[in-house]
């Protein structure tokens, strides 16, 4: 009695949950994944009459909801359930409301934030359960009527008895057969569950920033000082270094685990979006926004926020950023209605921000907002000796997605690796390896890139040449600008002459201060 995958995709699914991103995201999830009958609500006192109507194979309820929570919502369901089998699967982010849910009827729980390989794959196990208990229900049932009319025969035939003993041992063949197979089912159930529960507690440690240097325990020992608190946080260093890991460690350990980290790249941007994409627009405010828009901050509320160089952030928008953290609210663009939003702040910055406020290009009033706990990142150079742990991490990350077995990395290797200068630090040594391992024969990595071509520790000289290069740099767009009248955009532009895209002509020109003369 095997159920199909087509059986299960058909099956009627219920999201109930009071936050409505929550429910685009699961009903994304479950449609992508092929499911064709799935229904949402975000009223929890309606779930029962649903239940009545519709019959659900599969109830996905989040516990914490006000008015009704989903506990009460199981209590109900159970009073009007005709068997034994609750088809709930609870959200939550409370490990202590794992073992309530499954204690009241739950068959299982799916934890915050979501890990979608984990969610589709409880979703499928639980769906393939209950459609075997529906099976098996309807097995029964016409199990039983045929037992009964077997008996009103036997009344009637003698002759029959031995065939209807034979037909009943045959019928119980098969139901101990189904309850074997569920058992089966149940106990890789469980040890799926426990697997993926590991797998979920991996995510929550320091696993992704591999090093054991001084420099870097100082981080870790940072991260776990701020991380249960809800101070805003300013990661300082170069670009590579591992800023944006270390904002999701800080969210993983924070009590806002159960509520999304939303990252916006600030660099990445377009100028004329940027206050949309962070507060939201409404339909119609300007030319083009076709759709209303929820905006970062708005998804992120009751999380983090994870604001990657904000050192790019244009001056005319720092100055709502800091009302949002002073006060926690904010509008849409094209509404008058303030939205309250409460949201935990994470900022990354590869700028000396005390530098752009002496030079006014960063508000100073902001600055000191967003610098509560400064954990600075150190670059790879510093930290040399977590070289070979990179390496072997990169190696073993790489093997398994190329499929290679390079297991040996020469002690000759190793010193090439440790006295590079790293300027792109751990981004740029996870690119050597990848390319590494990509082009090594045999078991053992071989590096062909040329470190020579690049900047060492000791050059005395390479300072002056970036500075050089950066002022030449400064000084021909500003040539360009001028020649095309400070025009950006169109074919005649500062933008198409220089090669470059108009945001990335615009982010350039913000980082050398270059303004409309």
């Amino acid at each position: 009695m095997l159920i199909t995958t087509t059986e299960i995709l058909k099956a009627s699914i219920l999201i109930v949950d009071d936050k409505e991103s929550n429910i685009m995201l699961l009903e994304q999830l479950l449609l992508e994944a092929g499911y064709t009958n799935v229904t949402s609500t975000t009223n929890p006192e309606e779930v029962c009459a649903l239940h009545q109507k519709n019959g659900y194979d599969l109830i996905l309820l989040d516990l914490q909801m006000p008015v009704m929570d989903g506990f009460q919502v199981m209590e109900t369901l159970k009073s009007i359930h005709t068997d034994d089998y609750l088809p709930v699967l609870v959200i939550t982010a409370q490990p202590g409301h794992k073992i309530r849910a499954l204690q009241t009827g739950a068959r299982d729980f799916v934890a915050k934030p979501f890990d979608l390989v984990e969610v589709k794959t409880r979703i499928h196990n639980n769906l393939e359960v209950r459609l075997l208990y529906k099976k098996l229900a309807n097995y029964s049932r016409t199990l039983e009527l045929t037992v009964q009319k077997r008996t009103e025969d036997l009344t009637r035939s003698n002759s029959q008895l031995t065939q209807e003993i034979e037909v009943r041992k045959q019928a119980e063949q098969s139901l101990q057969s189904t309850y074997a197979e569920i058992k089966q089912l149940k106990d890789r159930l469980q040890e799926e569950n426990v697997y993926l529960q590991q797998e979920v507690n991996q995510r929550y440690n320091f696993g992704e920033i591999v090093g054991q240097s001084d420099v870097l325990s100082r981080v870790f020992s940072h991260v776990e000082q701020v991380a249960p608190m809800n101070a805003t946080v300013l990661l300082l260093g170069e670009t590579g270094t591992g800023k944006g890991v270390v904002a999701r460690a800080i969210h993983s350990r924070s009590s806002r685990k159960g509520r999304p980290l939303i990252t916006v790249n600030c660099t990445t941007l377009p100028a004329t979006l940027v206050e949309s994409e962070l507060f939201g627009r409404e339909r119609g405010a300007f030319t083009g926004s076709d759709a209303r828009q929820i905006g970062r901050f708005e998804l992120a509320d009751g999380g983090t926020i994870f604001l990657d160089e904000i050192g790019e952030l244009p001056l005319e928008l720092q100055c709502k950023l800091l009302r949002v953290i002073q006060d926690g609210e904010f509008e849409r663009l094209g509404s008058p209605r303030t939205i309250k939003t409460d949201v935990r702040i994470i900022a990354a910055t590869n700028r000396n921000l005390g530098e752009e406020v002496k030079n006014g290009k960063f508000r100073e009033d902001l600055y000191y907002r967003l610098n509560v706990f400064p954990i600075t990142m150190p670059p790879l150079r510093q930290r040399k000796e977590d070289i070979p742990l990179l390496v072997n991490h990169f190696v073993a990350k790489f093997n398994t997605k190329i499929g290679k077995k390079i297991d040996a990395v020469s002690k000759e290797t190793l010193n090439t690796l440790q006295e590079h200068h790293w300027p792109g630090n751990v981004r740029e040594l996870e690119s050597v390896i990848e390319r590494a391992v990509i082009i090594s024969q045999g078991r053992a990595l071989q590096v062909l890139d040329r470190f020579d071509t690049f900047r060492k520790a000791d050059d005395t000289t390479a300072g002056e040449n970036i500075k050089a290069l950066v002022e030449l740099e400064h000084d021909h767009i500003i040539q360009v600008l001028q020649k095309t009248g400070w025009r950006i955009e169109g074919k005649s532009g500062a933008a198409v002459l220089l090669g470059l895209n108009a945001s990335t002509l615009r982010a350039r020109m913000r980082k050398y201060g270059i303004f409309r003369q």
